[in-house]
């Protein structure tokens, strides 16, 4: 078992793109103007780019590279922010996620993506069919980036509710969850993080055909997306995300409190222990 879990987050990967690019223009002696003039940018935009307010073009990179004489290091740091190991459907929402000002989510099998830690992750990925190390590597990277948002100074506000079963699920084995549960309980001390846990006695729920969340973000059309075993969807309109939302509600109308949520991940660690 590990002394302890980790709450630190890394920078987000838009926030690492924009410092390097700054620092890279900097070393230049170029305004954003006269950078951006060298290659087809206004400077506003540049500077857009650089403090993480605007998404960044490919085209953009690879012009930026060769105007600064690079052999990669911008490329491989947009890749970060836009990660080509997950699924062509979820690749778009992880960005949303990073725009949301509030995340709700249901999970009933696995802990949140968020919310894991580096062990019960790289447990979950090992289990895909046919995966190889360096699929796992790649996909447990992007996993961990996505937690960067909590390092922000103004973090995104998240409801997680998770089926009780999932406390019982030992993935990775005892240790694995031992640390696991551990963390879930350390971040529910975070104050832009709450968890819930809907217990095993309600029986059948509005959830259990599979996970899904939502994202508000302000000055944008708020977003969902629903997981299924092989596929997943992400949407933006309205008449879906609002009946998404509404089933997010209905299941945590069956959740426990705050409280008695803690009471039963603590009793769940102690059977982990060893």
């Amino acid at each position: 078992m590990s002394s302890g879990p980790d709450l630190s987050f890394a920078v987000p990967p838009e926030v690492a793109f924009g410092r390097e690019l700054r620092a890279l223009r900097h070393a230049q002696g170029w305004s954003l103007d006269a950078f951006g003039k060298r290659i087809g940018y206004s400077g506003t935009m540049v500077g857009y780019y650089e403090r993480a307010k605007r998404p960044v073009p490919e085209a953009f990179v690879a012009k930026a590279e060769e105007v600064l004489g690079l052999s990669g290091e911008l490329v491989t740091l947009w890749k970060a922010v836009n990660p080509q190991t997950a699924p062509k459907w979820f690749r778009q929402w992880p960005k949303i996620e990073s725009a949301a000002r509030t995340l709700r989510s249901w999970e009933p099998l696995l802990v949140p993506g968020l919310l894991q830690t580096e062990e019960y992750a790289s447990a979950v990925l090992r289990a895909e069919p046919g995966v190889t190390e360096e699929q796992i590597k790649d996909a447990l990277e992007t996993r961990l980036r996505r937690q960067a948002i909590f390092s922000r100074p103004t973090p995104p506000t998240l409801v997680a509710v998770i089926d009780e079963g999932i406390l019982h699920r030992p993935i990775g084995g005892k240790s694995i969850m031992y640390d696991q549960l551990t963390h879930l309980l350390a971040l529910m001390d975070h104050p832009n993080i709450t968890i819930q846990v809907v217990p095993l006695a309600v029986g059948a729920n509005g959830g259990l055909l599979g996970g899904f969340a939502v994202a508000h973000r302000p000055g944008a059309p708020d977003a969902a997306y629903l997981e299924t075993a092989g596929n997943g969807q992400v949407t933006d309109r309205v008449e879906e995300v609002e009946a998404i939302s509404l089933r997010h509600d209905t299941i945590r109308a069956w959740a426990h409190p705050l409280h008695v949520t803690r009471d039963v991940i603590r009793e769940m660690i102690v059977r982990y222990e060893q």
